[in-house]
């Protein structure tokens, strides 16, 4: 996997990267420069980008998109498709989920599988929570983050656009396009949260907000 996102990165080697979540963002033009610069930027699930006349606030850039098979997809999602790489997260079907294929999705689109194997499962164990027992499951979030550092373990790691960072007790959560939907009964993301700002003090990220 670490070849395959270097394949469509800016420039390798991926020195730095940047993870882009949903949650509304305030304009600011660091940001969103520190984001368009990173080798690598890996953005996901109902994204949105900057568009021409707008304040800086996101960026522009995408190489990677980490994505469920229950994305809302935004006028973003699939334009330029053949251009960047998509990576499936699928952590429910850890619990039996059936395999689904959305008719929004380009007919042929390419996409690569995530390894519940190899990522969902270690970080699950990382997060300490009873995953078998309560079919519980990273948001994508946090899994696209921990393929950053997974990854990536030298690289400058950005991440960004996360609410449940700064807001660990929230029951719902409002996406940058607009609208809200209830926190999924299979996440914990108030242990999430302890992860990640964990991550952020030791210097393996750097939580911009």
């Amino acid at each position: 996997m670490r070849e395959l996102m270097t394949a469509y990165a800016r420039r390798a080697p991926v020195r730095s990267v940047a993870v882009v979540g949903n949650a509304p963002l305030r304009p600011n033009a660091v940001r969103a420069h520190r984001i368009d610069t990173a080798d690598l930027v890996i953005r996901m699930n109902s994204f949105v980008l900057d568009v021409p006349g707008a304040e800086p606030c996101q960026g522009t850039h995408v190489d990677v998109v980490v994505w469920n098979r229950i994305t809302r997809a935004t006028e973003f999602v699939f334009h330029d498709y053949r251009e960047r790489l998509y990576a499936l997260v699928e952590p429910m079907r850890l619990h039996g989920n059936p395999e689904m294929w959305p008719t929004s999705w380009p007919a042929d689109l390419g996409l690569v599988p995530v390894s519940n194997r190899a990522f969902t499962r270690p970080l699950n164990e990382l997060l300490g929570i009873p995953w078998r027992e309560e079919r519980l499951a990273p948001t994508t979030g946090t899994l696209a983050t921990y393929l950053a550092v997974s990854l990536f373990p030298d690289a400058e790691i950005t991440v960004t656009g996360l609410s449940y960072v700064d807001a660990p007790e929230q029951t719902a959560w409002q996406h940058q396009w607009g609208d809200w939907c209830p926190v999924g009964r299979e996440h914990r993301i108030a242990q999430e949260s302890r992860l990640l700002r964990s991550w952020d003090t030791d210097g393996r990220i750097r939580f911009v907000r």
